[in-house]
């Protein structure tokens, strides 16, 4: 199923996408299902109602607002690694997000006052539905209740201020998710072999497949789950492949005016266009 979140008379609502309709579920979010154990492969059929909105209308909200922990993945493809100048690393480079930076597709992304160095990184988010602790690589999948499409907007004058990225990667407004939460079950194991694409006002500026990924989804949940206990509604950003604005001569940065969209085959398009933060 396809869940989408978005505001209805002035407050969120969750719904399910039917081709270009949104079927109205009512007043509750994903966290919540999540955290009460719901199967939302079956969810969303049993409890829509016969309430039904035009897609092009809704005015969206990210599939979740406030996970209980955003965990990004940083050079788990291995040519962004070798743009970036950094060696392969063999184990995953976890670093964290905000809720704050969240915003929903259709929304702007907005460069800071304080820089005009933001990038795009267009990545598959996971969505867990189950947690635990030392989950086995084998049992990895079952804990993933869907995957949503992400842009990591890095303000990359600020992630290189320091060794640590932190400041760089949770900017206000410059972390797209969106615009459905696809459950695990339409999609391939682990989302594998599916092409994710990045364009800026219509070019292609990243390209390449899943299967690409240093880390894949059932070794990234098995090896943060090792350090840290997840949780229902933890998202796992699982990284992003070459094509950076950064690592180019010269750099393509993200300007006010921009439209960027992150396109996955089964996953749909996240569309956000880009504003100043004087502006926003």
């Amino acid at each position: 199923m396809r869940y989408v979140s978005f505001l209805k008379d002035g407050k969120p609502c969750l719904g399910v996408r039917e081709g270009k309709d949104i079927r109205v579920i009512g007043p509750v979010s994903l966290e919540q299902l999540l955290a009460r154990g719901v199967d939302l492969n079956t969810y969303g059929r049993e409890h829509a109602t016969g309430e039904t909105l035009d897609a092009a209308g809704i005015a969206y909200l990210p599939p979740l607002a406030r996970p209980p922990k955003i965990l990004c993945i940083g050079l788990n493809y291995a040519d962004h690694t070798k743009e970036s100048q950094y060696e392969q690393p063999d184990y995953p480079t976890i670093f964290l997000r905000v809720q704050t930076s969240l915003i929903a597709h259709q929304a702007p992304l907005v460069r800071p006052r304080v820089s005009d160095s933001l990038d795009f990184e267009g990545e598959i988010a996971v969505v867990m539905a189950k947690g635990g602790r030392h989950i086995d690589k084998e049992d990895a999948l079952s804990h993933v209740a869907g995957y949503a499409l992400f842009n990591e907007g890095s303000v990359r004058e600020y992630q290189f201020k320091s060794p640590q990225w932190t400041v760089g990667k949770n900017f206000d407004g410059t972390g797209a998710f969106g615009p459905d939460l696809v459950t695990a079950d339409e999609l391939p194991p682990g989302a594998r072999g599916l092409l994710l694409q990045t364009r800026l006002n219509g070019e292609v500026v990243q390209s390449a497949s899943t299967d690409d990924m240093v880390f894949d989804v059932a070794t990234l949940i098995s090896v943060i789950s090792e350090a840290m206990t997840l949780e229902p509604g933890d998202v796992i950003v699982t990284g992003t492949p070459s094509g950076i604005g950064w690592a180019r001569t010269p750099r393509l940065m993200m300007q006010p005016g921009d439209v960027c969209e992150v396109i996955v085959e089964g996953l749909g398009t996240l569309r956000n266009p880009v504003v100043d933060e004087r502006n926003a």
